[in-house]
């Protein structure tokens, strides 16, 4: 990173609170071993894309606005004739967010998104066994960037944590540290 841009501030906690606190914690004896947010993904699958080609181009808009990046169109592997679906039809959008916009993203989500969410009582901390993380949302909404004008209809996403943490324990830990509000059991 060049000098004048500025450190995200989720990163900037993640190196100065959260990385001491984990080091010590699990007895890492060299701080490239501490687990890390590596990649954060967000996908919207738009299944419906099949009768209504437009539904793509709304879940394109959403995550561009969301995320401040392009979307790539994921296509499916192949056919299934039960879902009426073909092999290379195009099947929902995603985004990989890394370093600055990865740091800023997670921010937002944590402090001003996730708070948003009506009922709130938190996330359940389900990881998927090698220390990453995804929580399925209902709508867009919750993110301020999307304007509520421009939405044809309500659409969830799957956002995913990718870590370089080796077990699940390693990788909520990671999370809650850095403000994951997951809910008490």
């Amino acid at each position: 990173m060049s000098e004048t841009q500025e450190v995200p501030v989720m990163q900037a906690r993640y190196r100065q609170e959260v990385l001491p606190i984990l080091q010590q914690e699990f007895g890492y004896e060299n701080v490239m071993q501490v687990p890390a947010i590596k990649k954060v993904v967000l996908n919207i699958g738009a299944g419906e894309a099949n009768d209504n080609p437009k539904v793509l181009d709304f879940a394109v808009e959403t995550l561009r606005q969301i995320t401040g990046q392009q979307p790539v169109i994921t296509r499916a592997r192949k056919s299934i004739a039960s879902f009426k679906l073909r092999e290379g039809r195009a099947i929902g959008v995603k985004v990989t967010l890394r370093g600055a916009k990865m740091w800023a993203f997670v921010d937002r989500l944590i402090n001003i998104a996730l708070p948003r969410i009506r009922d709130f009582r938190g996330i359940p901390a389900k990881l998927d066994g090698r220390g990453n993380f995804t929580v399925g949302l209902r709508e867009q909404l919750i993110f301020p960037e999307v304007p509520f004008d421009s939405i044809d209809k309500v659409r969830g996403m799957e956002i995913t944590f990718v870590t370089t943490a080796q077990t699940d324990e390693e990788g909520r830990r990671l999370l809650g540290l850095l403000g994951m509000p997951f809910e008490d059991k």
